[in-house]
């Protein structure tokens, strides 16, 4: 970590700041922070140059749906020391900051979960940035690879809970036709970020759900029901009310690459993001962990439960963002929009981070032509990923 009073000059043939691509550009960091852009005939002479010789700088990637990393699973082991270990096999695909996700499991799990998180946000874990409980108030039909007797109905409880929890932001992942508007619009009052998922929500049930509230849909198109020509259901709902946010899982098996060319079409920008659902296989030593128990392996690129469902996904942000740039066809900087810029704004961050603007937090990831990610920074601080 460079002194406090030392300004840092990173040079990279491109520099992508969140709208373009500027050529021979230089970031300069001051303390944790971005200071300016600048062409590089223009660096100060005080400034230290660390210089990049190939690749392209970008704002550091932001992930709203991380279920594990580094061989650990958040949800068997809900400490802070999991959490730091998932931020940090994160960093390696290009992700400084992310919502440590909790998947359905008892009361007394996400009450750790909680813990762990407030935990690892007081002893100044920057790169978290909440929590997003994913269950338990699921559809049973739609339940995926969460264990049928983990789910469970909305009760009062649950609301007292959930309206308690003001300490950092919390996505909550639910079936909104198990709730009624009126407990969602006291959610949403509560400061909490709803999102439907594993759903067998109408169109109808949809719609109304965003009315009272609803901000987002968790892994469109995966575990909701689907778009019909007489019944839109949760996927016809989400890609046409423009006010709902979505996340997709572009790993190339829980979306075809036309489906998630669609979506960017249907959606308004910056309502269509990118997030992982990765699991313990990612940045981790091991091809095989256990859910809830259960035996779970990577076959083909595919995270698959003993009964062939998928469990999760085994890809990083880089890799998402390449497979929509190389596989979807999309922009490269819509891409990467996607990956840092939009889920900062849903998550109302849009002044710190997604950007590589002055005043931004000095979150970055740079990665060369074949999308691996060499460095990254948070806040400032380098992590060297490429030997």
């Amino acid at each position: 970590m460079p002194a406090s009073n030392t300004t840092i000059a990173i040079s990279a043939p491109s520099v992508f700041d969140g709208q373009q691509f500027l050529h021979d550009h230089c970031v300069l960091l001051h303390n944790q922070q971005i200071d300016a852009l600048l062409p590089r005939g223009d660096l100060p002479h005080h400034a230290e140059l660390l210089e990049l010789s190939a690749g392209t700088l970008a704002p550091g990637f932001i992930d709203l749906q991380v279920n594990g990393g580094g061989d650990v699973l958040f949800t068997a082991a809900p400490e802070m020391e999991t959490i730091v270990r998932i931020a940090s096999a994160h960093r390696s695909v290009g992700t400084t900051s992310l919502m440590p996700t909790v998947i359905s499991d008892t009361r007394e799990v996400h009450e750790a979960a909680v813990e762990a998180v407030a935990e690892a946000m007081a002893a100044g874990h920057s790169g978290i940035l909440g929590i997003h409980l994913e269950g338990p108030f699921f559809n049973t039909n739609r339940r995926g690879a969460h264990r049928a007797d983990r789910l469970r109905t909305f009760a009062e409880q649950d609301l007292d809970w959930l309206q308690s929890l003001q300490q950092f932001p919390v996505i909550l992942t639910l079936a909104p036709e198990h709730l009624q508007a009126d407990q969602i619009e006291q959610l949403v009052q509560s400061g909490l970020i709803l999102c439907a998922g594993h759903t067998d929500a109408s169109y109808e049930q949809l719609h109304k759900a965003a009315e009272s509230g609803l901000q987002g849909v968790t892994h469109l198109y995966n575990a909701m029901s689907p778009l019909q020509s007489r019944e839109p259901g949760t996927v016809g709902a989400a890609l046409a009310i423009d006010s709902l946010w979505a996340g997709i899982i572009a790993d190339g098996h829980h979306v075809h690459s036309a489906a998630i060319r669609i979506a960017q079409r249907a959606k308004p920008a910056g309502k269509l993001i990118l997030v992982s659902d990765a699991m313990s296989t990612v940045g981790g030593q091991q091809d095989h962990f256990e859910l809830y128990g259960e035996p779970i392996r990577e076959v083909g690129g595919r995270l698959v439960n003993g009964d062939g469902k998928l469990a999760g996904s085994a890809i990083g942000m880089i890799d998402a963002v390449r497979h929509c740039h190389e596989v979807v066809g999309l922009p490269l900087e819509e891409c990467l929009r996607m990956a840092s810029r939009y889920p900062a704004v849903i998550m109302g961050r849009q002044a710190q981070l997604g950007q590589l603007a002055p005043g931004m937090r000095a979150d970055m990831v740079h990665f060369d032509e074949d999308f691996t990610v060499n460095h990254t920074w948070l806040a400032g601080e380098i992590a060297t990923h490429k030997d």
